[in-house]
């Protein structure tokens, strides 16, 4: 079975080994290389990006997800247009409330009419208008050969997980992301998804499969403790680890909470692994249950899997992945 409506893309925690992985991802066949904007955790989303430029032909980069308060519209917009003049017609651009981007400073996401205003200022700058921006009339003004000529038609996706950010979208985007499957509404609705391709035969609780796809379930009780903290009470080991994680000081819970997020399992959150966990919050399985789900996201609105490999094998997750995609 193969799924040829669905492209496949991947996404990455910037870091040092990221241009080089970005490379191989374009090699492999992947459509796009997303990677996510976190300074509090990763290295600098625009640096790491102009690096991957540099080493790449084809594949298409995009952020997921530029945060709303991180950045001035008008640093954000130079931002992208300097990558567009990088690699000319291969940026694309998401931008969301934030989630680790703003939780990690100790801040709650942005709230969705300040969110639709910030895409809204971005997106006018880059088309060569002047926005009005803290009371200040503000466009781009570069001299002649700096920055690409207006206006810059780099694609706008917005994430999003309910209606608010949905007409959100519908208004300024050229597409949506979610992390909850796809959105028929849209031409372009990306899905993120993380897991890793099991082996035949192997076993979801092995040390291979928690180092690949444990952090993907230990997200899975990062956001809840920040958004609905109550419903860990219902999670497997979610009343013992929201107990540890309430005993901190509270000006230092946000700073623990998202150690080694997207990355590894720290020893507190070590107790929330389990098989079936893997199983049930991953795209986790062997190859032909996975083309199976797969085809099961295409029918149901999603056009492009947004494929995050974990762990201490990037590649062996980037060449399984994309075997199975291709059937």
């Amino acid at each position: 079975m193969t799924v040829p409506q669905l492209e496949i893309s991947c996404g990455f925690a910037p870091g040092p080994h990221t241009p080089e992985q970005v490379r191989l991802a374009e090699d492999l066949g992947y459509e796009r290389a997303w990677l996510f904007d976190s300074p509090a955790l990763y290295q600098d989303i625009w640096v790491t990006m102009a690096l991957a430029a540099e080493r790449t032909e084809r594949i298409t980069l995009g952020t997921a997800v530029l945060v709303p308060g991180l950045r001035h519209p008008l640093t954000q917009a130079s931002g992208i247009a300097t990558l567009e003049s990088l690699a000319p017609g291969r940026i694309v651009v998401a931008i969301g409330t934030g989630f680790t981007g703003r939780e990690a400073l100790g801040q709650k996401a942005m709230p969705w009419a300040d969110t639709r205003t910030y895409i809204a200022q971005v997106k006018g700058l880059l088309e060569g208008e002047a926005m009005v921006i803290d009371g200040a009339l503000v466009k781009m003004i570069p001299p002649d050969g700096f920055l690409p000529d207006r206006p810059i038609k780099v694609p706008i996706v917005v994430a999003a997980n309910g209606p608010k950010g949905f007409a959100v979208a519908e208004e300024f985007g050229d597409g949506v992301m979610t992390v909850i499957g796809g959105n028929p509404d849209f031409q372009w609705s990306s899905q993120l998804t993380f897991g890793t391709v099991l082996d035949p035969g192997e076993s979801p609780d092995s040390a291979r499969v928690y180092a690949a796809a444990g952090p993907a379930v230990t997200v899975v009780y990062h956001a809840m403790y920040g958004s609905a903290p109550e419903a860990l009470d219902g999670m497997p080991g979610g009343p013992e680890w929201r107990a540890e994680i309430d005993q901190l000081p509270e000006h230092l819970r946000h700073l623990a909470l998202h150690e080694d997020h997207c990355v590894a399992v720290t020893e507190r959150d070590r107790p929330l692994l389990s098989g079936d966990g893997i199983l049930g919050f991953t795209m986790t399985g062997e190859a032909a249950e996975l083309r199976e789900r797969l085809a099961a996201a295409a029918e149901a609105g999603t056009t492009e899997i947004l494929y995050a490999p974990i762990g201490p094998d990037i590649p062996r997750e980037l060449e399984r992945f994309m075997e199975m995609a291709r059937g």
